[in-house]
């Protein structure tokens, strides 16, 4: 069956406003940067922060970098908050903390905690280990700020979307290795596991929309500085590369039947599940990558739905 024939009839009718990224390549990504950066502005300009407060923090780098993340509170908090790591999406070579602003916006105001949103270093320019060391001192920085933030440290939640939900469950890799931070709960939405998948396509119908093979190859390659699928390749580059799962935080896995994604986060899924982590896993039927864009969709509602009650169920109090 033809790929068309297989998307979900709402989505393919708000396909063709989605933002058109082709095949990326060293000489697309400056006009995919642009086209990503403009995202944020309008976001910037659109989204409804009443009762948010939206501040700007630089966290001092050990290399001398200093990490710029925004901090959303509600105007009002209920002390002790959970807090939610956001890492925003782009293929490791693009994005900016505010193309997630709406999402962020939205964690503060459905569920009354704090986020803290990373604008992490970006590959080819920065590669393997800047974005997840960024985020480590994001996350410890959250963690060692928590009495003063308001925050409960035994409800921080990790998260992200592809490329940022990749680095989210490397993230926890790191954390649980490292053993100076504790997660509660990682929220990954199609995340971008594993460099392997680069390799020529295997599934005849998922990865031919938005987010496509070369694109990966691509991004990896430049976070990697290497040829990706190779046998050297860090676990906390790829989580999917990781060894030993046990001890993670439980996990919401969610990705569409026709995303690249697909089955590299069902294997992830399958080996937290043997490895004794509470998991849940969600796989939407005709749904290509960042199908919830298209917000009107009723697989996009299901998801969205699917989504918050995840949260909600990692952030009871009985859930610790």
């Amino acid at each position: 069956m033809d790929v068309p024939a297989l998307i979900d009839p709402q989505l393919a009718e708000g396909l063709s406003a989605f933002p058109a990224l082709g095949d990326l390549s060293s000489e697309t990504l400056p006009a995919a940067r642009a086209m990503m950066t403009e995202i944020g502005r309008q976001q910037a300009e659109m989204v409804d922060r009443s009762g948010i407060r939206l501040e700007e923090h630089r966290i001092p780098h050990g290399d001398g970098h200093a990490v710029r993340v925004l901090l959303y509170h509600p105007e009002v908090p209920q002390s002790p908050m959970a807090a939610y790591l956001h890492v925003h999406g782009g293929g490791l070579v693009m994005g900016t903390p505010e193309i997630s602003l709406q999402t962020c916006v939205d964690l503060v105001r459905r569920f009354g905690l704090t986020v803290v949103s990373v604008d992490y270093r970006l590959a080819p320019e920065h590669p393997y280990p800047a974005a997840v060391e960024d985020c480590y001192r994001a996350l410890h920085w959250l963690y060692a700020k928590a009495e003063e933030l308001g925050v409960d440290r035994d409800r921080i939640v990790v998260g992200g979307e592809s490329a940022g939900g990749g680095l989210a469950a490397a993230l926890c890799v790191l954390a649980r290795d490292r053993g100076e931070v504790r997660v509660a709960f990682q929220h990954l939405t199609y995340p971008m596991l594993d460099d392997r998948t680069t390799s020529p396509y295997s599934h005849p119908h998922a990865g031919r929309l938005v987010w496509t093979q070369p694109s990966n190859e691509f991004g990896w390659r430049a976070y990697l500085s290497a040829t990706p699928g190779g046998k050297d390749t860090p676990a906390y580059a790829a989580a999917a590369r990781t060894e030993r799962l046990e001890g993670l935080p439980p996990a919401f896995i969610a990705t569409g039947a026709l995303d690249l994604f697909l089955e590299e986060n069902i294997e992830y899924a399958r080996r937290l599940v043997r490895a004794g982590v509470p998991t849940e896993l969600h796989v939407y039927p005709g749904a290509f990558h960042a199908f919830d864009m298209i917000t009107d969709a009723k697989v996009s509602q299901a998801f969205r739905n699917d989504w918050r009650r995840a949260l909600e169920r990692a952030l009871s109090p009985g859930r610790r």
